[in-house]
């Protein structure tokens, strides 16, 4: 049975969306404020965690981070009243995975848990400890490049599904709607627009060897050249 952290302040709300979500077999363990979910999370187990953004005592985003840090690999879905890019980046910067406006329907929540979670399980698979290119190390599971200084930089959730499906394409394209399916579950604008920003930021990181390039290729995707 998939247990869930639920994260919701609103009691109504919070009462619905967990009874609902036990009538379809899933265990729920529910905190309505964000340190008393961090205080639950080491012992709980989960395997999917569900945030809202606006949290008393430790905001979503706060939380998230905390999690991140006790556990790299664990999925984490945002459900937000907020929706602007800079919103959506900030959630993705501190660690989620996914974001679900609200209101809801209780189909498209179980839609996108489901989703997350394979993604998170088939990403697991295919991780291999070390994949070497160019100069660099990356680390899929720990999330880490070393760059040629032999320097080592954590990065985002989004940042290593990012490398590692352009490394799985090495030196051939990468659609970018695949990146966007695979990693955020849909193609739109927001997502798009989330990706161009951590497109970016890789080249950035990559820039210590010249060699290895990620080449946008208009319309189509992008060349990963290593």
């Amino acid at each position: 049975m998939t247990r869930i952290l639920y994260v919701e302040d609103e009691p109504a709300l919070g009462k619905i969306v967990k009874e609902s979500l036990q009538s379809r077999n899933y265990e729920v363990i529910m905190a309505e404020d964000g340190l008393n979910a961090l205080k639950l999370f080491p012992s709980s187990q989960v395997d999917i965690c569900v945030l809202d953004i606006m949290l008393p005592k430790m905001d979503g985003y706060s939380l998230a981070a905390a999690i991140r840090k006790l556990n790299p690999s664990m999925p984490i879905l945002f459900l937000t009243a907020k929706s602007q890019v800079e919103d959506v980046v900030k959630g993705f910067e501190s660690g989620g995975n996914d974001y679900l406006k609200k209101p809801f329907s209780l189909e498209e929540l179980i839609v996108r848990i489901e989703n997350l979670l394979n993604l998170t399980n088939s990403q697991k698979q295919q991780m291999k400890q070390e994949i070497p290119f160019g100069e660099f190390i990356f680390s899929p599971s720990r999330y880490e490049l070393k760059d040629p200084k032999g320097e080592v930089r954590r990065l985002s959730h989004k940042e290593a599904g990012i490398l590692t499906l352009l490394l799985e394409n090495a030196n051939q394209t990468t659609e970018r709607k695949q990146i966007l399916i695979n990693l955020w579950g849909d193609d739109s604008y927001f997502n798009s627009r989330n990706l161009d920003v951590y497109i970016t930021k890789l080249r950035d990181y990559l820039k210590a060897d010249p060699k290895v390039e990620i080449i946008t290729i208009k319309g189509i995707g992008y060349y990963f050249s290593v």
